[in-house]
């Protein structure tokens, strides 16, 4: 096993009392919480080194949050008519 280091960090209050709750909820130290954050974190850094995010990745958030409007504007040509014109 690896020996471990102290590492001190200052949380502002909302984001101590989340890792608070979540700790509870998941029945699990805060420190290992923290612990298993930073290291997916990493993984996922070092999988993705290297390559940029796609538009997609960048506004995952949004991906469908709008109710309403046409499934897909490329099935119908009306929706393009003046696309990439002057």
């Amino acid at each position: 096993m690896d020996t471990t280091e102290t590492l001190t960090l200052k949380l502002p209050q909302s984001l101590a009392k989340a890792l608070l709750l979540a700790s509870r909820r998941e029945q699990i130290g805060k420190s290992e919480l923290v612990r298993r954050a930073i290291a997916a974190h990493l993984e996922r850094g070092q999988r993705d080194a290297g390559a940029r995010p796609s538009l997609l990745d960048r506004a995952d958030d949004l991906v469908g949050c709008f109710d309403g409007g046409p499934k897909d504007l490329a099935s119908n040509p009306r929706h393009l008519a003046g696309f990439g014109k002057v």
